[in-house]
């Protein structure tokens, strides 16, 4: 097992390879075993072997943004971890090439009887700056961390935010090669976080390494290039962004077969519709034949109750995916019940083709009770709304869940069913158009002058 890091980099070679990489803890069931083997007093194994990470392997190229998704003790942060050195692994090998800022426990490190400045020092000369590098970097931190006079005040006195933004100041102001961040842009008020961001698009556009966990799925699909899911230490998923997402929801609510990368329900797959009654107008033709149904849909679920028809209408009820920005427009779907299913919950979202989710709702949301659903029932449910996106693509998502037993449930769902499109002439900043109305006055102005 190794942990290279090699200080010239070879433009062709990955910044960051991971081969095979395993991390093993042994959980004891007493303290004095532990002992007792680091002493050589007992050959017996008296542990039980747990895997963070089990034969993990990828590579991230120089300029890329990776980031890693999973659920809590899938292995991402011990991942980074091992690649920033903080850990070894058990097999396997890392190799990485450059100048690495992590981002992992902000403030680990700090010296709590120290003042800002002097903290800035310490870690500094941890990272390896000599005492001339880090006075060039000192006013571009200080400014970053904005914490006033407080700068020159022991640590100890901090408030938890201006201690997270010291600390991150500190790791995001060095001008790194590579960027390891965990959860870290979500430290400090909005407006620091606003900073945070900014400051990583900036380090996108200078084409800098990036790495990075998140639970927060938009900037995933927003800043990466990739994505890998982890989970209990396996990688099960690597590409792009929107799958890795699609995936990993399915993994939240146990739809997702270990070494299968399938769902319960197929993918791309045409739903199962059973002995469909009738379209929207009482006739044999369904909602759902007026619009090309995405070939690459996501669809899984328990299927309890089941979306067996969905369409999109205009303002004049007629069925169509082309909306004028500003329109009034209704998602419709038909659910049916196979068995028994209590209070279910009806919902549509839209997304762009990124995979940011943009805007929905659901019966639950909107106060709109549902009954309990026997085998055979069916319900229609519509959503009418006035369409303020911004002109462009937008793909459908449909879903029906629900509690059983206590326990969230998904029955059914359809990830990017239908395609839409947003036709405007006036697109202002942003995924939302608030409708502003902008006046100026000319007397006015002159009067003032």
């Amino acid at each position: 097992m190794r942990h290279e890091t090699n200080k010239e980099q070879n433009s062709e070679e990955p910044v960051i390879r991971v081969a095979d990489v395993t991390k093993s803890y042994r959980l004891y069931k007493r303290q004095r075993d532990r002992l007792w083997e680091s002493l050589g007093l007992d050959f017996r194994k008296n542990y039980k072997e747990k895997h963070a990470l089990n034969g993990v392997s990828f590579e991230v190229g120089k300029g890329e943004t990776v980031g890693i998704i999973g659920t809590n003790g899938s292995g991402k942060s011990t991942m980074l971890k091992l690649i920033t050195g903080v850990l070894t692994p058990t097999k396997g090998t890392i190799k990485v090439n450059g100048r690495i800022s992590a981002l992992l426990e902000l403030g680990a490190g700090f010296n709590m009887e120290y003042t800002g400045i002097e903290n800035i020092y310490l870690n500094g000369t941890m990272i390896g700056f000599t005492k001339e590098e880090i006075d060039l970097r000192l006013q571009s931190i200080i400014d970053f961390a904005d914490i006033g006079d407080y700068i020159n005040q022991p640590v100890k006195s901090y408030s938890s935010g201006m201690f997270v933004r010291l600390a991150f100041a500190v790791a995001i102001n060095i001008d790194p090669e590579i960027l390891i961040v965990d959860e870290a842009l979500s430290v400090g008020d909005v407006f620091f976080q606003s900073k945070c961001y900014r400051k990583f698009e900036e380090f996108k556009r200078e084409g800098k390494t990036i790495l990075f966990v998140s639970h927060d799925l938009s900037a995933i699909s927003r800043y990466c290039d990739r994505a890998i899911l982890l989970n209990q230490g396996d990688k099960i998923y690597e590409g792009t962004p929107k799958e890795a997402i699609d995936i990993y929801k399915k993994v939240l609510v146990d739809q997702f077969h270990k070494g299968s990368g399938t769902a319960d329900a197929s993918e791309g797959s045409s739903p199962d519709r059973g002995d469909q009654k009738g379209g929207a107008d009482g006739k044999t033709k369904r909602w759902q034949d007026h619009f090309p149904v995405n070939p690459s849909l996501v669809e899984y679920g328990e299927k309890n109750a089941q979306i067996i028809d969905y369409g999109l209408y205009d303002e004049k009820n007629l069925p169509t995916s082309n909306f004028i920005k500003g329109s009034m427009f209704t998602v419709r779907m038909r659910i049916r019940a196979r068995e028994t299913v209590l209070e279910p919950i009806f919902a549509f979202t839209i997304k762009n083709l990124k995979g940011i989710e943009i805007c929905g709702t659901n019966t639950t949301m909107e106060k709109v009770p549902v009954p309990t659903m026997h085998a055979g029932d069916e319900h229609i449910v519509t959503f009418t709304q006035k369409i303020d996106l911004q002109g462009g693509e937008y793909l459908l998502s449909l879903g029906c869940t629900g509690y059983q037993d206590g326990m969230f449930r998904v029955f059914h769902r359809l990830y990017d069913v239908i395609s839409l499109t947003v036709v405007s002439s006036r697109d202002t900043v942003g995924f939302y158009d608030m409708n502003s109305t902008c006046i100026l006055d000319p007397k006015d102005l002159m009067e003032q002058a």
